[in-house]
């Protein structure tokens, strides 16, 4: 969150130029990073979710006060797409065990 919110707070971002789509890209990735961690850390879907769209309007919002830099709706759509990927690497569903060996001997 520390690198995002810092990336945000630079007039330009470090390396080449990040036009659309390839911002969007940029925002994608970053979230499900974000949200992967966020997954792993609380082990649940929905609040890592939540906390990562949060953050992404928040950051978009943040972003909107840096000259030049702009915040976009569609900048903050990638950043939850690539969210609600990344939790969904990250947590497995509840309920859903991983098959378990067959204990007993079997004549070949």
């Amino acid at each position: 969150m520390g690198v995002i919110w810092w990336l945000s707070a630079q007039p330009q971002t470090p390396g080449p130029s990040l036009e659309h789509p390839r911002d969007w890209i940029a925002h994608f990735l970053a979230y499900l990073s974000l949200a992967f961690c966020l997954g792993r850390a609380t082990g649940r879907r929905g609040l890592a979710l939540v906390i990562a769209a949060w953050f992404g309007a928040l950051d978009e919002v943040h972003q909107s006060f840096v000259p030049p830099r702009e915040a976009g709706v569609q900048d903050w759509l990638f950043d939850v797409a690539g969210a609600w990927l990344g939790v969904r690497f990250a947590v497995r569903r509840p309920g859903r065990a991983a098959p378990e060996p067959d204990a007993a001997v079997h004549p070949a």
